[in-house]
C-alpha cells in the first residue's frame, strides 16, 4: 500500500510540474523596432502581444516640428496600448559625412529638451546614439564624443535606463569599443553596463562570432554587461549581398531565437527590426510583414519563437 501511495504522489508531482515546464520561457525580452505609428493598429502586431518597441529619433528633433509630431504620435499611441518605448538618439542625416556632430554642451541643450519633452509621456529608456560606429553616423569618427554624450545623458536623464553604447557588428568594432571606454572616466566605466548590438551579420550568416567578440570587448571594462540586441532580424533583401528571399529571412529569424537561447544569461533584450517591409529592389528590406500588413514567413517565425521568450 505504501508503494502505491508513493507512486501516486510521484505521479501527482509530475502532473503538477507539466504546466510549469510547458510555460517555461527564457528570460530575454523580445520587442520590435519600427518607425511607423500604423504598427500599433495592425491585427498581426496586436496578436503577437509585443510589449516593447524601439524608435530612433534625430538628436535635433526638438527643433523640427514634423519630426517631433511623428515621434509624439508614436509614443502616445504606444502608451495608449500599454507598450514601453525606447527612444534612441540618431543623426539627422544618414548620408555619410553629412550629419552634424554636436558638442557635448549642444547635446546637453538640445537632447536635454527632448528628454524633458518625452518624460511626461512616460519615456524612461534612452539610447545615447544609434549605431555609433557606422559610417552614416558622425560619431563613427569620434568614439570619444560618443563617450561624452553618455556622460551628458546620465545627467539629463536621471533615473533612466540608458543604452550607453550602440554598435554594429562590422570590422574594427572592437577598437571602437575600446576607444569609447578609455575615453570615459574610470568611475563611469562600470556604469555603462547596457550596451546595444546590431548583429545582422551574425544572424544572417548563421554565426555568433561578431556578437561574442563585442561581448568580450565590453567585458574588459564592464564585469557583467547588460546586452540589448537593439537591432536584429532576418534580411529579406540587401543589394547583391542578400538577394530578395523571404524564406531565407524567416530561417534567420529562427536562428536569432537560437542565438538568444545561447546567450540568454547575457542578452536582456532583442528588438527585431522591422515590422513593415518595403518590397524587393530597395536598399534594404527586413520587414516581418508586407507593406500592406499581410504576413510574411518571417512573421510566422517570430510568433513561433515568441512562445519561449518574454515580451
Amino acid at each position: 500500500m505504501a508503494r502505491v501511495v508513493a507512486s501516486l504522489l510521484t505521479l501527482l508531482v509530475v502532473v503538477l510540474l507539466v504546466p510549469a515546464v510547458a510555460d517555461a520561457r527564457y528570460g530575454v525580452r523580445v520587442g520590435i523596432g519600427d518607425q511607423n505609428v500604423e504598427l500599433f493598429d495592425q491585427p498581426s502586431f496586436q496578436a503577437a502581444e509585443i510589449k516593447r518597441v524601439r524608435y530612433f529619433i534625430p538628436w535635433n528633433a526638438i527643433r523640427n516640428r514634423a519630426e517631433l509630431r511623428r515621434a509624439d504620435a508614436y509614443v502616445q499611441r504606444a502608451r495608449l496600448a500599454g507598450i514601453s518605448v525606447t527612444l534612441h538618439v540618431t543623426t539627422e542625416d544618414l548620408r555619410a559625412g553629412r550629419g552634424h556632430l554636436p558638442t557635448p554642451s549642444g547635446y546637453r541643450s538640445v537632447v536635454g529638451r527632448l528628454v524633458r519633452h518625452f518624460r511626461p509621456m512616460g519615456v524612461r529608456e534612452w539610447g545615447v546614439w544609434n549605431e555609433a560606429n557606422h559610417p552614416s553616423q558622425p560619431t563613427s569618427r569620434s568614439p570619444k564624443r560618443a563617450a561624452q554624450y553618455y556622460e551628458v545623458m546620465r545627467r539629463i536623464c536621471r533615473g533612466c535606463t540608458i543604452v550607453a553604447l550602440d554598435v554594429l557588428d562590422q570590422r574594427r568594432v572592437e577598437s571602437y569599443i575600446t576607444s569609447f571606454f578609455r575615453a570615459l572616466p574610470k568611475r563611469l566605466r562600470r556604469t555603462a553596463r547596457t550596451v546595444g548590438i546590431h548583429n545582422y551579420g551574425d544572424v544572417n550568416r548563421r554565426k555568433s562570432t561578431g556578437t561574442a567578440s563585442i561581448m568580450r570587448a565590453v567585458r574588459k571594462y564592464v564585469r557583467s554587461p547588460n546586452v540589448w540586441l537593439t537591432e536584429t532580424g532576418g534580411i529579406v533583401e540587401l543589394g547583391r549581398t542578400f538577394p530578395c528571399n523571404q524564406t531565407r529571412a524567416a530561417n534567420r529569424i529562427n536562428y536569432l531565437f537560437a542565438l538568444l537561447k545561447k546567450y540568454r544569461r547575457v542578452i536582456d533584450r532583442a528588438y527585431v527590426y522591422n515590422w513593415f517591409g518595403v518590397g524587393c529592389r530597395t536598399r534594404m528590406d527586413t520587414g516581418l510583414v508586407n507593406a500592406n500588413g499581410t504576413e510574411r514567413p518571417g512573421y510566422r517565425a517570430l510568433r513561433r519563437g515568441l512562445t519561449r521568450f518574454l515580451r
